[in-house]
């Protein structure tokens, strides 16, 4: 099937270019992205995806892209659907801010493309093993107002995973500039100790996630206590469970953190009620 791709409302051919060389997204990372779980067809989430995109644009002072709403973007991933024939995917939205100038821009009129690629599994599914994780020592994330938003400046990201890759790690842990243990590279962080869940707070800069408030939420409807605190390392090693949350893979449980071991049961329970939740 011939991959499609939409470009400010456009409908174009994603095997060949789509986007001119001259691009605030390609020269600068200069917008924001959203990645969003398809299941049978279906975005999962999208009102949440698109309100937090909307708080992104406001802080980078990019105008919405002309056209551009809810309603319009659930119509162009049901297209895209339509014409690739993928069921189950990763879609992946990202806005940029069009208009030439270099770090001064000369707008900031808004431009968008939408993607969509496809995965084998139609739920979400817990991994079989744990990941191996350790955490990162040579930079620390800066806490401010970009810290909790999805733009596309995800080279701090990039270097975290080549660091796990070189050492044969499957993930690794980020902390802010204060010392507490924040994120992944790749999701939101939760630990539970004694059946209660605790996450970081948003003030510590962790990426405001939109599957970490769908855990959030389900735990709570289901019982659980729930905690956004501060974490230290010190926590991890006390901690029953370790695992990781983004809005396409949903869960995915840490078996090791240096010589501590963890269970997944919590994690596994969380998978059950988030796949009653989209597949209901």
């Amino acid at each position: 099937m011939r991959p499609w791709v939409i470009v400010n409302g456009q409908v174009m051919e994603g095997d060949r270019p789509a986007i001119v060389l001259d691009n605030r997204a390609y020269h600068y990372g200069d917008g924001v992205f959203e990645s969003i779980r398809v299941v049978r067809g279906k975005p999962l989430f999208l009102e949440s995806h698109w309100m937090r995109c909307q708080e992104g644009l406001k802080v980078l002072r990019i105008e919405r892209p002309e056209g551009l709403d809810l309603h319009t973007l659930a119509q162009n991933i049901e297209l895209l659907v339509q014409r690739t024939g993928i069921l189950s995917g990763r879609c992946r939205l990202t806005i940029f801010r069009e208009g030439r100038g270099q770090y001064r821009p000369e707008s900031s009129t808004g431009g968008y493309t939408i993607e969509l690629l496809p995965l084998s599994q139609e739920k979400y599914t817990l991994n079989e093993t744990g990941l191996t994780v350790d955490i990162w020592p040579e930079m620390r994330k800066p806490v401010n107002v970009l810290s909790i938003h999805k733009t596309l400046n995800c080279q701090y990201y990039i270097m975290a995973g080549l660091w796990s890759q070189e050492r044969g790690l499957d993930d690794c842990l980020l902390q802010n500039d204060r010392g507490n243990i924040i994120e992944s590279s790749s999701g939101n962080l939760f630990i539970v100790s004694n059946g209660v869940l605790y996450t970081p707070s948003l003030s510590d800069g962790c990426l405001g996630g939109i599957m970490r408030m769908q855990i959030i939420n389900l735990a709570l409807a289901n019982g659980m206590k729930v905690y956004e605190c501060s974490l230290n390392p010190q926590n991890l090693l006390a901690a029953d469970e370790l695992f990781f949350t983004n809005a396409v893979r949903g869960v995915q449980w840490a078996g090791a953190y240096r010589t501590k071991r963890y269970a997944h049961r919590s994690a596994q329970h969380l998978v059950d009620l988030l796949n009653a939740l989209v597949l209901s």
